[in-house]
This record gives C-alpha cells, structure tokens and sequence, in this order.
C-alpha cells in the first residue's frame, strides 16, 4: 500500500470521527440548556428501546453469517439467533446479571450453530 493510499483511508477515518462527534453531540448541546415539554421527554425516553430492538430483530432473523455464498438457507426454527437471543433473557431474569446473560446466549448461539451448521 502505498504512503498516499494509507493518508486517504487516515483522512477518512478522521473525518468520519469529526462528522459522528458532531452529529451526536450538537443536538446534546443544543438541547441541554432547554427545557423540554414532558411528552417529548416522555416519547424520546422509548427511542433507545425501539432502537435495539430493530437492531437485534435484524441481526437474529437474517444473520450475515448465514447468508454466506453456496450455503443454503437456515430455517427460522433452527436459526441459532433465536436460541442465543432467548437463552440471553432466561439467564439475565434469573441472574440480573449483564456478563451472565451475555456468556449464556454467546454458548447457545455457538452451540446451535454449530449443531445446525458444523460451524465452530
């Protein structure tokens, strides 16, 4: 690779980095400093909810892993998403426990996907 190839891909990470800081943090200064109304506090309080889970229905119904080419297509019922994600909340209810909730969908997930795939 050569020296001007390695300057633009550092251009474009820094200028990423500038653009994501500054898209996240103005509307956080700008509306620091305001009070807002209780309805808009109250409906801005479910957009991280609503945006996990988007992000986690996504990942666990159409998986990228899954979708490699020359594979056939899992079925929902044996997708190991699905047996991570459910695995993931029955051990955070009953340990209240982030890590433990984590490493028990992390096993499932590995375990069926490699039950259902013969990929470790």
């Amino acid at each position: 690779m050569t020296i001007i190839a390695q300057n633009a891909i550092l251009l474009t990470i820094l200028g990423m980095t500038v653009l994501n800081f500054t898209l996240r943090l103005t509307p956080m200064v700008a509306l620091n400093r305001i009070q807002l109304p209780d309805i808009v506090t109250s409906w801005l309080s479910f957009v991280p909810v609503a945006v996990m889970g988007a992000l986690f229905a996504d990942n666990i119904l159409w998986p990228a892993w899954k979708q490699t080419a020359g594979s056939a297509p899992i079925p929902l019922y044996l997708n190991p998403g699905i047996f991570g994600a459910l695995a993931a909340m029955l051990a955070f209810k009953l340990t209240r426990s982030f890590i433990g909730g984590t490493a028990a969908g992390i096993v499932v997930f590995v375990l069926t996907r490699w039950l259902v795939t013969g990929v470790l």
